[in-house]
């Protein structure tokens, strides 16, 4: 029997161990998709304690607790740091077989060195000793990168942003290259209209000039886009239930604008048309300017009103929707490719129903100019997990070229989330371990190994030119 999470963890034969050891292990860390806030990074922050930079906006965690039954007062309302965490400790010997009890004990072992079992028995000695080593120098938020192996980080940015963050950061010669990533969801947001006539007032202060039609809505983003390239922005990103490509006119578009303004009721087809004109341009933006655009689809959002209305948006109220995507991303890709205007793109799919339809459609786009011009994404979110990533590699591996994939990312909120790289390397190197175990690739230990830290750093460093 083995032991839990000792040095073989997740690594079930000998080639497996050699893979991970001597060629994954020790590979730098590029996070190209998180939602790490840049001030904290900034500021070179020290947490108070365990709670704050363990669970404070960890839906993740928020989710577990409320299905064993905590209440909300513990998880997102006023109780004390400690009676969160007391009740999170309860949660974890009730999360056995979710990834989140992996999680939770690598990120233990890895940043303080503790190897107990977090329990209520346990709790109050970790609770304390990590507490007592979050007040020092080694562990401020730069230090936590640093202690990972991160060499690069790709924050989440809304348009209207200052990124005085990211500035600072660069000026300080922060050894982590920090970066930001374009992330316009809410400039297209017509499900909302009060909230986009709010953004579109936010982004007039910005831009220094009124916004009165859709022309000039459009050059004060680009404007934007501009700011961020001038920043060392080398990548966008969108949240999206699935991709737009509605046919449409410009005439159309703007007539579309002057209803959004007046605050007018928009008819579904409009949404459609306005969403489509947008986020093409946004593409064409970012294939001029040689950036990678990235594709978070298939996600459900704020299926709990009532939740929704005392909590937010962002709490854990999401869940994997189940979007008819083909057709429309076919469409999208397409109208850019039609167009010689098709930048780098990565998809990420939130529906494992989806994996092949997503693994083949990048196949058809991929034009030899680039090596993995189009990618198909880690494993994102609900599928961020021991079977959610086994999937994504074999079906890559089976409809595209693995070897050539960008690898893991991240897409988190706390500075402790690093070991979710290790967790995906230690998976990787277990199933080409057993391919060459069972005789389905040659015994070419260095070339898979070479793979092996292409796919862990080699890949995304030269795909982001970072």
């Amino acid at each position: 029997m083995k032991a839990f999470i000792d040095d073989n963890f997740l690594l079930s034969n000998p080639t497996a161990e050699v893979l991970y050891h001597q060629y994954a292990k020790e590979m730098p860390i590029i996070d190209y998709h998180c939602h790490l806030p840049p001030d904290q990074i900034a500021e070179d922050s020290n947490f108070e304690n365990l709670t704050q930079v363990w669970l404070s906006g960890d839906h993740y965690k928020w989710r577990a607790m409320r299905a064993n039954g905590v209440a909300e007062e513990y998880i997102t309302g006023n109780r004390s740091d400690w009676e969160k965490f007391e009740k999170w400790a309860e949660t974890v010997p009730y999360t056995l077989r979710n990834p989140l009890y992996h999680w939770t004990h690598l990120e233990l072992r890895r940043y303080f060195d503790v190897y107990d079992i977090l329990s209520p028995e346990t709790a109050k000695k970790i609770y304390d000793e990590c507490n007592a080593k979050l007040q020092t120098p080694e562990y401020s938020v730069r230090s936590l990168l640093k202690k990972m192996k991160v060499v690069t980080v790709a924050t989440t940015d809304d348009p209207i942003d200052d990124l005085s963050h990211h500035q600072r950061l660069k000026a300080d010669g922060f050894e982590v290259k920090v970066l930001p990533a374009f992330r316009p969801d809410k400039a297209m947001n017509v499900d909302d209209l009060v909230a986009l006539n709010a953004y579109i007032a936010r982004l007039e202060k910005v831009h220094g000039s009124a916004i009165t039609n859709y022309r000039e809505y459009l050059y004060a983003l680009e404007r934007r886009h501009d700011y961020f390239a001038a920043n060392g922005c080398v990548l966008s990103d969108h949240g999206l239930e699935q991709l737009y490509a509605e046919n449409y006119t410009e005439e159309e578009v703007s007539g579309i604008f002057e209803k959004i303004t007046a605050g007018e009721t928009l008819t579904r087809q409009e949404v459609l048309q306005f969403k489509s004109a947008m986020l093409h341009t946004f593409a064409v933006w970012d294939h001029h300017k040689n950036w990678v655009q990235q594709f978070h689809i298939g996600a459900l959002r704020d299926n709990n009103s009532r939740l929704l209305k005392n909590l937010g948006p962002d709490t854990g109220l999401d869940s994997i929707g189940d979007f008819q995507q083909g057709t429309a991303l076919s469409k999208f890709l397409n109208r850019l490719d039609s167009g010689d205007q098709l930048a780098k793109t990565i998809i990420y799919n939130l529906n494992p129903a989806d994996n092949e339809l997503i693994a083949t459609m990048i196949g058809n786009f991929n034009d030899g100019t680039v090596a993995g011009k189009i990618q198909f994404g880690a494993a994102w979110w609900f599928l961020d997990q021991k079977d959610g990533m086994t999937k994504q590699i074999n079906d890559l591996s089976n409809m595209g070229l693995l070897s050539r994939f960008v690898g893991m990312l991240t897409d988190s909120r706390s500075f402790l989330s690093f070991p979710r790289h290790e967790y995906f390397r230690r998976i990787l190197c277990n199933l080409l371990g057993e391919d060459i175990e069972n005789g389905e690739i040659p015994n070419d230990i260095a070339w898979t190994g070479k793979i092996v830290q292409d796919i862990c750093y080699y890949n995304a460093k030269s795909y982001f030119n970072f």
